[in-house]
């Protein structure tokens, strides 16, 4: 999974105990904030503008919690959590995959799957697995580590692939602008993409790329993910708050993910959006 991240931030000061209100939520989550942690550079998940979905996620959060927003900027990846979460300067990470134990998962509030995009008129737009026998020979772009790295090699089409870092400061580098500059210029066939990394800017492009589901087909690896508020172990209290505000305000974050070209997925794997 893609994750996010400069430490710049702002945090919110505790509250005095209040001994009712500390009765549901525990006294390390702020009283007078939603507190996020969040990434001021990685669109199209979040940036210091509050252009990117997380943020829009995160401002309805806020507006159900009745409380005012919060950021504590820091860059994404390797000790993310540590310095964010588990140092106690926000509460709340707005997207992470499910099954990850650095953070106590809510229920998810959506589920996607990776994607492979490619040209419009491509002939392999309609490929939905990576074990299509119409993608041998062709250059595939791919972000380094990511899942579908292992079944591109066993298939063998590593080989004529271009793999893109996926760790970087988003401030400085774009790589997955650099990976659809490579589509539209014919030098990569197809990439292979994290959907709600893909999706906006796939609606940028104005109908030039061209975005289809990978979808789990026989003994192949489920390449979907469901997507959950992260927050420190041990906090019940928050973590059934949370998830409050997500039964009530569904709707609401659904909105928000077709906005941006999230691609959805139900509880069976079957696509429902966009």
């Amino acid at each position: 999974m893609i994750v996010r991240a400069a430490i710049l931030g702002v945090t919110a000061a505790l509250a005095a105990a209040n001994p009712v209100f500390a009765q549901t939520v525990p006294d390390m989550v702020s009283r007078t904030a939603l507190r996020v942690c969040g990434d001021p550079s990685n669109m199209p998940f979040s940036d210091r503008k509050g252009d990117g979905f997380e943020n829009k996620i995160a401002t309805i959060v806020a507006d159900e919690l009745k409380l005012p927003l919060r950021y504590f900027w820091a860059p994404s990846g390797p000790g993310f959590i540590r310095n964010t979460l588990q140092s106690d300067l926000c509460d709340l990470v707005i997207g992470y995959a499910a099954g990850a134990e650095i953070v106590q998962h809510t229920n998810p509030y959506y589920r996607s799957t990776y994607v492979l995009v490619t040209p419009k008129g491509s002939p392999v737009g309609d490929v939905t697995t990576l074990s299509d026998p119409k993608l041998k020979g062709r250059h595939i772009g791919v972000f380094a580590a990511t899942p579908p790295v292992d079944l591109l090699l066993a298939k063998g089409l590593m080989g004529d692939a271009k793999v893109y870092p996926l760790i970087v400061d988003h401030r400085f580098e774009t790589p997955l602008a650099d990976m659809f500059a490579d589509l539209k210029a014919k030098t990569i066939d197809a990439a292979v993409v994290w959907g709600p990394l893909a999706g906006y800017d796939v609606k940028k492009a104005g109908g030039d790329l061209v975005m289809t589901p990978l979808l789990k087909q026989g003994d192949e690896p489920d390449y979907s993910y469901r997507i959950t508020f992260g927050i420190r172990h041990d906090e019940p209290d928050w973590k059934h708050k949370l998830e409050g505000v997500i039964r009530k305000r569904q709707g609401d974050f659904n909105k928000v993910l077709a906005e941006y070209n999230v691609p959805l997925l139900d509880g069976a794997g079957k696509v429902v959006a966009p």
